[in-house]
C-alpha cells in the first residue's frame, strides 16, 4: 500500500510538474510574438487578431491624419489665391491689382506685412510657386495680355530700358509738347482697367517704383518667370534685327519718380 502510495504521488507530482512547465513555457510568447504556426486556441487566435486590428487601426489613424494635413495645405494654398481669382474671373481689373500688391506684402513676409510695402531684397525670398500661381491667374483671364511673364518678355525685347519699358506698357503718356516728352500716368484713373483691344500687352498688374525701378526689376528677374535661355535669345535677336536700328540713347525727357 505504502509503495501504491508512493507511486501514484510520484506520478501525480510529475504530471504537476510537467503542467507547470508547460505554462511556463507558454507564458513566454506574448499576443504580439511571430509565429509560423497556426494558433491553437481561440484564446491565441483572439490575441492574434486583436493586436493585428491594434496596428491596422494606428496605420489607419495615421494616414488619416497625414491625408488632414495634406488637404488642409491644400485649401489654404487655394484660399489664399481666391480673392485674386475672384477678381480675374468678374474682369474686375482695378481690384485684381490691389489684391496682387496685396499678396505680394503677405508672400514677401512678417517684415514686409509689418512694414506695408515690399524692399526689392525681399522678393527674392518669395516662393517661385507663389508668383507663378499669381502670374497664372492674370494671363489665363486676359487671354495672355496681363502678368509678369508678360512684363518680362517686353522687358527684354527692350533690352531692359525701363523708360522703353514703361512706354510700351503705357504706364507713361505722351505730352503735348513741341518737345517729345512724356510723363506718369495719375493713379489710378489715367490707367487702364478694362480689357479691350486698345488696352496694351502688359499694361497689368502695376509694381510701385515709388523708390525706384529695383523692386520691379528684382521681380522680372525672378526665377519663377525665366524661361532658360530667354535673355540671351532676346539679346541676338535684336543684334540680328533686319531693318532700321534704334538710337543708341533716347535723349526724350521723362519724369524721374513715380507712385502708384
Amino acid at each position: 500500500m505504502a509503495t501504491t502510495n508512493s507511486l501514484h504521488h510520484h506520478h501525480h507530482s510529475s504530471s504537476y510538474q510537467h503542467h507547470r512547465h508547460n505554462l511556463h513555457c507558454q507564458s513566454h510568447f506574448g499576443p504580439t510574438s511571430l509565429s509560423l504556426k497556426q494558433p491553437t486556441s481561440a484564446a491565441t487566435f483572439s490575441l492574434i487578431c486583436s493586436s493585428s486590428s491594434s496596428s491596422v487601426s494606428v496605420v489607419s489613424a495615421a494616414t488619416t491624419t497625414n491625408a488632414s494635413a495634406s488637404t488642409a495645405v491644400t485649401a489654404e494654398t487655394a484660399t489664399k489665391f481666391d480673392v485674386l481669382a475672384t477678381h480675374l474671373i468678374n474682369q474686375d481689373f482695378r481690384k485684381a491689382d490691389e489684391e496682387t500688391r496685396r499678396l505680394l506684402i503677405q508672400i514677401a513676409g512678417e517684415a514686409a506685412v509689418k512694414r506695408g510695402y515690399v524692399f526689392f531684397s525681399e522678393v527674392k525670398s518669395i516662393s517661385t510657386e507663389d508668383l507663378q500661381a499669381i502670374d497664372n491667374l492674370w494671363t489665363k483671364h486676359s487671354d495672355g495680355r496681363f502678368g509678369y511673364s508678360v512684363q518680362r518678355k517686353i522687358w527684354l525685347k527692350v533690352k531692359k530700358d525701363f523708360s522703353r519699358f514703361f512706354i510700351k506698357v503705357e504706364w507713361m503718356k505722351l505730352l503735348d509738347t513741341e518737345v517729345v516728352q512724356y510723363n506718369y500716368r495719375a493713379f489710378p484713373d489715367e490707367f487702364k482697367w478694362e480689357l479691350n483691344d486698345e488696352t496694351p500687352l502688359g499694361h497689368l498688374p502695376l509694381t510701385n517704383a515709388l523708390r525706384g525701378t529695383q523692386l520691379l526689376k528684382c521681380v522680372l528677374s525672378h526665377p519663377a518667370f525665366v524661361i532658360a535661355g530667354d535673355d540671351n535669345e532676346e539679346a541676338d535677336e535684336a543684334e540680328n534685327r533686319v531693318g532700321p536700328k534704334e538710337p543708341k540713347k533716347d535723349t526724350r525727357m521723362f519724369k524721374t519718380d513715380y507712385s502708384f
